[in-house]
């Protein structure tokens, strides 16, 4: 049985290995769980998925394999419709909840198959067949404490022992849109640790070795912290059109800024010019020259453009193409210029990958960057720009 269910996560794209299904085997040959599907869920994804971006994905491919087993606490493929519609909402006191008898999930699961080979018409309102609107454990519409949910579109009193595919991790698949918690997640592959500071934080082998050459006795050794330290710099795209992003792109700066100890960060509007700035209100008044910019950091720093690169051809190809002054020389300059200061580069565009092919502006931009360097802000488009960044 488990055999296929190894094939089934390979075919839904887990990267599953032989080792992690052995492992998994062990694991349940020792007897660390108990005869509980939902235990068996919590091992298996414990031993075969290696990151919460694919926490969905197996909860997907779980409930996919596992529909004999959910069969037991969902016969809607062969319980007639008619006997589940919808009719009446039981809704009780709570004095008349309190009353209702409790019974134990073995006890209930025998007599749910007990009720599927006795009942022959549909029930209403009552304490004990499969049906609507009672206090039965089985059915739909109803109240009962430990019930099986069965045939119902949405949960009323969330009492339910068994809802199968709640699916909690959605909003870690990594093809998705992310928030800032998973954002760290994902810049968090882009690291080079040095130790700085003051000497805070014990170093356990090298005290072993030194206790150990000082006959014994303890010699504690402490060593600073270590920190993330990769440089960036973060040029932005706001206004007009970006203003559909501005959430993602907060939460990115916000992830951005706690993850990066050595962060700098400019602002610029639709496509770099011979200037940036540091304060989006003071925009036409305190600016930095980009070829100051270009002057400050070295090579040792990554350059990242968070931008969707949407805007009139010409703002980019032409000069005086831009919408906000008369620029001497086309933006298409000045991105050849910092990609060329910076060799370590990539894009971030948080519009959808799928309508990149009909911005115009958006292929020019990757014509000169390099498509291969342009990713979309999803957690798998970042994870892809880091690990190419720490190349």
């Amino acid at each position: 049985m488990l055999i296929d269910f190894f094939f089934t996560l390979r075919s839904a794209k887990l990267p599953v290995t032989i080792p992690e299904y052995l492992s998994l085997l062990e694991a349940l040959k020792t007897g660390v769980i108990g005869p509980s599907v939902d235990e068996f869920y919590q091992l298996s994804r414990m031993t075969l998925v290696k990151t919460e971006a694919h926490f969905d994905r197996f909860d997907k491919a779980f409930g996919a394999y596992f529909k004999g087993v959910e069969s037991l606490a969902d016969f809607t493929k062969d319980i007639p419709l008619e006997w589940l519609r919808k009719n009446l909402e039981r809704n009780l006191t709570p004095e008349e909840k309190a009353l209702i008898e409790k019974i134990g999930w073995d006890e209930m699961m025998k007599r749910l198959k007990q009720l599927f080979e006795e009942q022959k018409e549909r029930h209403e309102g009552g304490n004990k067949y499969i049906g609507t609107g009672g206090t039965s454990p089985f059915g739909a519409y109803g109240y009962n404490p430990q019930g099986i949910r069965v045939g119902q579109d949405k949960s009323r009193n969330r009492s339910a022992v068994k809802v199968w595919d709640a699916r909690e991790f959605r909003d870690y698949d990594d093809s998705i849109e992310l928030g800032t918690r998973n954002i760290k997640v994902a810049l968090r592959r882009l690291r080079r640790f040095a130790r700085e500071g003051a000497a805070e934080e014990l170093d356990l082998d090298d005290t072993i070795h030194s206790t150990a050459a000082n006959a014994g006795m303890l010699d504690i050794r402490m060593v600073p912290e270590r920190h993330n330290n990769v440089k960036v710099v973060l040029l932005m795209d706001v206004g007009g059109t970006m203003d559909d992003h501005i959430q993602r792109v907060e939460e990115l700066f916000s992830a951005a800024k706690s993850e990066f100890k050595h962060l700098d960060f400019y602002y610029f509007h639709n496509c770099v010019y011979d200037h940036v700035w540091k304060n989006n209100r003071r925009r036409t008044s305190e600016r930095l020259a980009t070829w100051d910019l270009i002057r400050k950091y070295n090579k040792d720093y990554k350059l990242v453009f968070v931008g969707d690169a949407t805007m009139s051809p010409y703002e980019i190809l032409q000069a005086g193409g831009s919408v906000e002054f008369n620029n001497e020389e086309p933006g298409a300059e000045w991105l050849q210029r910092l990609t060329h200061a910076f060799p370590k580069f990539v894009w971030i565009n948080p519009e959808p990958p799928g309508v990149w092919s009909y911005r115009q502006s958006i292929s020019i931009i990757q014509e000169i960057i390099g498509a291969q360097r342009m990713f979309p802000l999803s957690l798998g488009g970042l994870e892809s720009a880091m690990r190419l960044l720490s190349k």
